[in-house]
């Protein structure tokens, strides 16, 4: 293949990547957002911990391999990217570590101060990054500080506009209504009636701020007129399946619900690639220094290699995550002997 068709498929793979991290950390992110609400009692708590138990890791995966993939099919955006959005990325790496340990040394020991300092760690390890990740990515079709030469030349304050605030507020409540709508589907009894009725009250918020977003999204960026692809009735679909989950969770649908909260999610994701296309960070310094696929790319052998690479072992790591899923599809309850 020649090389600007390996550039655009590589492009297409971190969107994918990107896509399938939202989607399934977003909800796990969620479960841990909600740990201190949803549980009255460490049972509780317990059961909640346990339905994204088998999962949490696996599902960060995502994230590592879409780091890899840009670091080396997009060095110079890799480079760009981690030192304009170091301390923004170092946060959100500490707390995924925190909220690591706090998941394997929550029980421990059996002393309620301890379990709540880690339930609280879980909270805040899960909530940091759902609102960074909105931040990240409105910055990425805003436009940063970027010279000729692809190097940022702002500072961390730079990244905390309104606009990015607006996107971080809209991912931290659409994540935690996926969340919601996860559990209503892995809880049984008590359990399920409080997360089926936190997941009706945080529909509110998350439409409300999503839209808020989108309608900021026309008037703050140039997504409008340097549209990379046009994304056609994807972001009208984003939208429509949002506005589908409360009516999908009255009827105590919560299957189709949650499918819907992950549609919202992969057709807002794809619609940001789609318009920042073939950009892939934009300099709001001078639109013509923004990074792109073509001149932030590493060679063609080196893509043609990793193509390679990546048809063999990506079908492979999604079937075996798709067969986890499977193995621990049954539903938790507050008396599950179970723990991860």
């Amino acid at each position: 293949m020649d090389l600007q068709t390996l550039q655009i498929i590589w492009f297409i793979l971190v969107a994918v990547l990107f896509t399938g991290y939202f989607i399934l950390e977003g909800f796990d992110f969620g479960v841990g957002i909600l740990l201190p609400f949803m549980g009255k009692d460490d049972l509780e708590r317990r059961a909640v911990i346990n339905t994204i138990g088998p999962f949490w890791d696996g599902n960060e995966v995502w994230l590592i391999t879409a780091g890899g993939a840009i670091f080396a099919a997009f060095p110079h955006w890799y480079a760009t990217l981690f030192s304009g959005f170091y301390l923004a990325l170092l946060l959100m790496l500490v707390a995924l570590i925190f909220r690591g340990i706090a998941f394997e040394y929550r029980s421990k020991r059996d002393s309620a101060a301890w379990r709540s300092f880690w339930d609280w760690s879980i909270f805040l390890g899960s909530a940091i990054p759902a609102l960074l990740w909105g931040v990240a990515m409105a910055n990425f079709i805003r436009g940063v500080p970027i010279d000729a030469s692809m190097n940022y030349t702002g500072g961390f304050f730079n990244l905390l506009n309104p606009y990015a605030l607006a996107c971080g507020l809209a991912s931290l409540s659409v994540f935690t209504l996926h969340g919601a709508v996860f559990l209503t589907l892995k809880t049984t009894d008590e359990l399920h009636e409080r997360a089926m009725g936190m997941a009706k009250k945080l529909w509110i918020p998350a439409t409300v701020l999503s839209l808020v977003f989108g309608v900021y999204t026309y008037f703050e960026t140039d997504i409008s007129t340097r549209l990379g692809v046009n994304p056609g009735a994807i972001p009208i679909f984003s939208v429509l399946s949002l506005l589908s989950v409360i009516v999908l969770l009255n009827k105590d649908a919560s299957g189709w619900a949650f499918v819907m909260t992950a549609i919202s999610i992969a057709f807002s994701t794809i619609t940001i690639f789609m318009g920042l296309f073939p950009r892939v960070l934009v300099s709001s310094t001078n639109p013509d220094w923004s990074l792109t696929i073509y001149n932030a790319s590493s060679s063609q052998y080196t893509l043609g290699i990793m193509t390679t690479v990546a048809a063999i072992f990506v079908p492979i790591v999604l079937l075996y995550q798709g067969w986890s899923y499977w193995v621990f599809r049954q539903r938790i309850s507050k008396d599950s002997k179970m723990e991860y």
